[in-house]
């Protein structure tokens, strides 16, 4: 298998670290190579995935290796107890998407966050265990390996994360912070003994091992699903539902389920668009904001072009929550929302000298809690050409904050994702109606926007972000970037984002590199402008003409890597 001078240097390396007791790392933003290409969300789980290319895997059996390092490595999103999305293109073009997106419990109902006077319970669907929807990680990615893999044992692929719990892995500075700005939590939510709900003060180098999360990853290997939803860890979950109040039950674990959907795919120019069809709502706004700006002359820093872009986000998120749910729940009218005619209606009203309004809905008084970048994404490309998309989460950074007692892995908070309540906003600020409610076995509504592009029938670019209500705007920005901007896609990843959501009515803006002249146009059109310390952290891979791949990992994360 062909590999450039930096992956040979990068295999060496993880040589090294195999050797050693405790791994470390160092980080990379970009990476080319003629052959295999990952970019994830952190150095050892780029590491995992190499170490399976090694024996013999295609890029789902890399991706499968590097979801479960990212469970033992990053914590705060990589999981065993939330779910994700994910998309494929083969090397023959064939294209595929699995949904194993959490489900809510059987016995949830839709006004279980609201109080007897019918007001929202603040937290209820933010912390604890209550929180909790039926994880899907584990069954997902057994379905993708049993569908697309190459290794004959999945429990291969859990080698390197179960090497990396037992042993430990020494901790960033970026880490360590997060791991001290939740502690309270850790220790709040928490009543079975954990590394994670511990006094103490971590500092960049400390040693995390896991030797619980280690034995249950082990399970897992040895018994597939059935390792995590039967038997010693089914019990270790289902107990700590119990200590913690929570409604999962053993009926929700034996009928959860996994789901293989016809990707959503939509052309922009002389490109393919191929991204998660719904409960995604990733993919309907995407295409969505393409198929309103395939119809103008978009220029880089230009106001005009911002401006018509910032009123494509703000129809397509107005839209996306009316419309977006669960397709097994609700019959979502995907092609009247792609539909030509319908977009041009939608744009109809739109001024290039002023901003639309949002004020047709209220919103009410809340704030956007932007700064969870609790999501993860992976982009892998293999040497044979077949490439996966990944986007996965626990919501909020580590999730509802509870580790399943005696089995090491934290749970998600996905409930929140759910409209909770008809226009009360969840934490990244998005509302939602009816197409959203809780309903016994739902999935609840996602931005995680994992998506594959083709340029002229031939693979193209690999992409996906973490953010909330970002996520899909980032997106774009990436794709506007390179085929519109001819940036190179480390540029293209790098360069400052702008987002609208419809509510709150306001443009946020990266702090830096936006130009007062430029805020100042945006501004005298009516827009009005939040800064925000960053917006996405894109992982992406793009085939360039020579048949290289270049893997761009995202400057606002500096754990992320690519190689």
């Amino acid at each position: 298998m062909t590999k450039s001078v930096i992956y040979l240097l990068f295999s060496f390396l993880f040589l090294l670290i195999s050797c050693r007791e405790i791994p470390s790392y160092t980080a990379q933003k970009t990476a080319y190579s003629t052959g295999d290409m990952i970019a994830a969300a952190h150095p050892l789980a780029v590491q995992a995935g190499h170490a399976i290319f090694e024996k013999g895997g295609n890029a789902i059996d890399a991706a499968i290796a590097v979801q479960f390092a990212l469970a033992v490595v990053c914590p705060r999103a990589g999981n065993l107890g939330g779910g994700g999305f994910l998309v494929l293109r083969t090397p023959e073009g064939q294209i595929d998407a699995l949904d194993y997106r959490e489900k809510a419990p059987l016995a949830s109902s839709r006004n279980m966050y609201l109080d007897s006077l019918g007001e929202v319970i603040q937290d209820a669907s933010l912390y604890g265990h209550l929180a909790v929807g039926v994880p899907g990680t584990v069954r997902g990615l057994y379905e993708a390996h049993r569908k697309y893999g190459r290794l004959n044992d999945f429990g291969d692929l859990l080698g390197p994360a179960i090497h990396l719990a037992k042993k430990g892995f020494r901790i960033t500075e970026v880490e360590a912070e997060r791991l001290n700005k939740f502690q309270s939590d850790f220790l709040k939510y928490n009543t079975s003994p954990n590394p994670f709900a511990v006094e103490k003060t971590w500092k960049t180098g400390d040693l995390l091992v896991q030797p619980e999360l280690a034995a249950t990853l082990e399970r897992i290997r040895d018994d597939g699903p059935d390792g995590f939803y039967q038997g010693e860890t089914a019990r270790l979950l289902l107990e700590e539902m119990e200590r913690g109040g929570g409604i999962i039950t053993q009926a929700d674990l034996d009928q959860y389920n996994a789901v293989w959907r016809a990707p959503l795919v939509g052309p922009y120019k002389n490109y393919r668009i191929i991204s998660m069809p719904p409960p995604s709502s990733g993919s309907v706004a995407l295409l969505q904001m393409l198929h309103i700006l395939e119809h103008y002359h978009l220029k880089p820093n230009d106001p005009a072009s911002l401006h018509v872009m910032i009123e494509a986000m703000r129809r397509a998120y107005a839209d996306r929550a009316y419309y977006l749910g669960d397709p097994d729940f609700f019959d979502v009218p995907v092609d009247s929302l792609l539909n030509e005619a319908y977009l041009a209606q939608r744009m109809a009203d739109f001024s290039p000298d002023s901003a639309s309004s949002s004020a047709q809905t209220q919103r009410g008084e809340f704030s956007v809690k932007l700064e969870h970048f609790e999501t993860t994404h992976t982009s892998v490309v293999d040497a044979e050409g077949m490439a996966v998309g990944i986007t996965t989460t626990l919501n909020s950074n580590y999730g509802s904050k509870v580790v399943v007692g005696g089995a090491g892995f934290f749970l998600n908070n996905q409930m929140d994702d759910f409209s909770i309540k008809p226009g009360v906003p969840n934490q990244f600020g998005l509302v939602g109606g009816e197409a959203n409610a809780i309903e016994p076995g739902k999935r609840m509504l996602s931005s995680m926007t994992p998506t594959i592009v083709e340029k002229d029938g031939q693979l193209y670019m690999v992409l996906g972000s973490p953010g909330g209500s970002t996520i899909i705007t980032s997106i774009l920005q990436v794709i506007l970037n390179v085929v519109e901007y001819d940036m190179d896609l480390p540029a293209a990843v790098a360069a400052p984002r702008i987002h609208h959501q419809w509510l709150p009515d306001e443009v946020w803006l990266e702090e830096v590199e936006i130009s007062p002249a430029l805020k100042a146009a945006l501004q005298a059109k009516g827009h009005t402008l939040v800064e925000k310390k960053s917006i996405g952290r894109v992982k992406a891979i793009q085939i360039l003409p020579d048949g290289r791949r270049c893997g761009a990992g995202d400057p606002r994360n500096p754990d992320d890597d690519a190689g």
